[in-house]
Parts: C-alpha cells; structure tokens; sequence
C-alpha cells in the first residue's frame, strides 16, 4: 500500500487528509500539533499522526525514507531541508508554495536523480497558474497572442460573516496574511514596468465588480513581470496579479503602515498599555489620540481605518502582555486574536482571469474565466478546499504513476494541469469560462 507523509496539521491540511484517506492510502501526518491531526484522522485505520518538530532532523530523515512521497505543509523556509532528503531518498515531493531561489537551484540534482519536487500546486499559486494557462495554450493554439493578462484572486469571510471595520478574517496562515502585506510589487501595463514600494503597497489598488461579492478592492501580488516566462507570453504588454479585498482593509493596512505597527524594530513595551504603544511608534501625542492619528495620515475620524484601529483595541488603556517585542508581533497578534475565522462563519474563495487575446487575422477577444467557493470551518473551509485538493489530486497522480516528470515544477504543463482540473470539477471546484467578449469588457 502506498505511504503518504504529511508534514505540518495547519489550516488547509484537513480536506488532503480526507481526499487520501477516501482513496484508500495509508496516510502519516508529522506536526507538532498532534491532537489537532488525530482529529483530521478521525479514527481511519489508515491514518497515523505523530509528534514531531522541525529540530528532528534524524526523524525526518527517517520518515521520509518510510514512505512514498512526502507532502510539506510546513512554513516555506524549511521546505528545501525537507526536499534535500527526498533527494537523497528519492522521493517526490509536493508543496502548495512559491518556488524559491533555494528550491530552484534543486532542479539539476533533481532532474539527475530523477525524483519531481511540484510546488505552487495549491489555489494562488496553483488553480491560478493551471486555469490560466489552460486558456494561454488555447490562444496560442489558434496563432494568437495574449497581449494583456490581469489574474486576481482572494480568500474572504463570506459577505454575511464580514462584520469588522476591516471585512476580513483569517482562514489559512493568519501571520503570512499580515507579512505578506508588507511586500513591494511590481508589474506590467501598457508596456510600462510599475513598480510599488512596501510603503505604497495599499495605495495602487483599484475596484473590480465581482458576480455575487459586488465591488472589491484589489491591489498587486508581488512580482507579476517574472510571470511573463513562466506562463511563456513575452508578447503580453500587461502582466498583473493582484489580490481581492472588501473595502476596509487596504486602507487599515496603509494606516498600519504609515504608522510602523509593522515593523520588525524591537523594543521594551513593559508596563505600556495599547493606546501609549500605538502614540510611541506612530509618534502622535497620545492624548486626543484618535484626532491625531487621523490627521498624521490625513484621512478622517470616521475612515474605515480609524475605526479599525478602534475596533483593534489600539485606542485603549489596556495593558500589553509584552516584554521586549517588535511591533508586527504586537499588532499581528491582536489582529489574529480578533479576527479569526469561527466555526459559525462561512468563507469564500474568488478567482478572476481577464485576458486580452490577438489572432493573425486581426480578431481581438476578450476571456474571462472565474471561480468563486463557499466553505464553512465547521466542514471545510473555501480556503482549505482549494489549497488542498489540487495538491491530493497531485499526490495520487504521481502514486499512480500518471505524472512522470522530474526536477524542480510548477503546475505550468498540460501533463499536470489538464488531469487536475477535471478532477477539481469532480469536487465542485470549477472556473467559468467566457470567450469572444469585446474589448469593453477589459479591465482599464
């Protein structure tokens, strides 16, 4: 029988667990959270959880010669220790995350060893990369040329369940949401390379009417330009990923910004209460506070980002329970604290294409192809769905002897993209495609 181990019993592991389980694989779940993955287990027979940390290089060593292939759902910084022993082993590996520097420089080693470390096999990176170029090879099929490209995508509180100044709450790795939201960016449009401080991140941001959702926000996704080799359209004149928001947490998020309660400079906040934290890194006064913070930022009393701010917790007496910390801990973890998903709450998982096609005759297109999933803690989250289920499906093609590719991939080719969508569909999880729209229908 074959053997699955999975390392890490985060937030998305849950419906890999299922999907597994259902066909009959025998599956190890490594993490230092072992109560939490019995719970995945359920009682299955097939299913083994053990208590492990990433200190236990030995162990890991040893488990991942044990089984067949090894899924990491373990922060991104350790999955080239976890690929060098599948190297060293053999054995294919399967990560929903971006490739780094680090895991690429694998390729070689991996190619000659011939064993497959697939990445970006999740929702965004993954149902993003394989829906599109799904529809990428499609207009180059018929001659033609994707002259501008935006793909946008977001993981939300359904709309009833958004009820914070900021209509957001978190789903999967609630410290990578807050980390990832002090990137730079960078993208194309019109032939124009735009390139976003961290500072500005939440101020390049425009609104897109989505069916269902209404207007959202959305603003850039790091680095959209690399993505012009790796989808092979060096012909596009517009590359831009971004990311949807409600209304309300692009200007918090600036505000935070603005004010360092972000920043990673340690300090000694003992005996400090919330109001006098956010007076000493905003440098406001900290009296009449909430005035004074408006007019730092330049914005009014009643913006979303005050009351925000208010909703937090940052204008009170409250005192900290903090020593020597920076301030992205103190204000990530009010915000995790407050704004955690609960098990009464739906989410939602929205995905756009908008491509601008070219033919040789001259015909110009408009496609759009979208998704949008509703989930609930209390079964699966939207989130979970969609991060997990493609990388399953991933799992049990290469079990299967169905995915014969080595080195270092993303979900870019045919081989892997064609399979992994129809089975999506299987499991409701589907994009809806629109094709020869005119080119109103293009985002400006």
């Amino acid at each position: 029988m074959k053997k699955i181990l999975i390392l890490g019993a985060g937030l998305v592991v849950k419906p890999m667990v299922e999907y597994l389980l259902q066909h009959n694989l025998r599956v190890t779940i490594a993490t230092t959270t072992k109560e939490k993955a019995d719970r995945m287990i359920n009682g299955d027979p097939l299913g083994t959880a053990v208590r492990w940390s990433t200190e236990e290089v030995a162990a890991l060593e040893e488990m991942v010669n044990e089984n067949h292939i090894v899924v990491s759902f373990l922060p991104y910084k350790f999955h080239v220790l976890v690929a060098k022993n599948c190297l060293k082993y053999k054995k294919p590996l399967v990560t929903t995350s971006y490739v780094s520097a680090e895991m690429q420089a694998l390729d070689r080693d991996a190619r000659d060893n011939g064993v497959l470390l697939l990445n970006e096999i999740g929702l965004d990176p993954g149902i993003d990369h394989m829906t599109a170029m799904k529809i990428i090879d499609h207009i180059h099929g018929q001659g033609g040329k994707v002259k501008e490209f935006y793909s946008l995508c977001g993981a939300l509180p359904a709309p009833q369940n958004a009820d914070n100044p900021l209509r957001y709450k978190f789903s999967w790795s609630p410290k990578g949401v807050i980390m990832a939201s002090r990137n730079g960016a960078k993208y194309l449009k019109k032939g124009r390379i735009i390139e976003i401080e961290p500072i500005d991140l939440f101020r390049d941001r425009f609104t897109f009417n989505f069916p269902q959702l209404g207007l959202l926000e959305v603003y850039p996704n790091r680095d959209s330009i690399s993505y012009l080799d790796i989808y092979g359209i060096p012909e596009a004149v517009t590359m831009y990923r971004g990311t949807f928001r409600y209304k309300g947490w692009c200007e918090t998020l600036d505000a935070m910004k603005h004010l360092n309660m972000l920043d990673d400079a340690r300090a000694d906040y003992r005996g400090m209460d919330y109001s006098a934290f956010l007076s000493s890194v905003a440098g406001v006064e900290k009296s009449d506070l909430k005035k004074g913070i408006a007019l730092k930022l330049g914005i009014n009393e009643n913006s979303d980002a005050v009351r925000s701010l208010e909703w937090l917790g940052f204008f009170s007496n409250k005192i900290l329970d903090y020593s020597i910390t920076s301030p992205f801990e103190i204000t990530s973890d009010i915000m995790i604290r407050k704004m955690s998903l609960s098990p009464e709450d739906n989410d939602t998982v929205m995905m756009q294409h908008v491509f601008l096609a070219e033919y040789p005759d001259g015909k110009r297109e408009v496609i759009k192809s979208s998704m949008i999933d509703f989930g609930s803690p209390s079964v699966n989250t939207a989130v979970a769905r969609t991060v997990a289920l493609p990388a399953s499906i991933a799992v049990k093609m290469i079990l299967d002897g169905k995915l014969n590719l080595t080195g270092v991939h993303r979900p870019v080719v045919p081989q892997v993209y064609e399979p992994v969508i129809e089975e999506l569909k299987k499991l409701n999880i589907a994009m809806n495609e629109e094709y020869g729209l005119p080119e109103s229908e293009m985002i400006r």
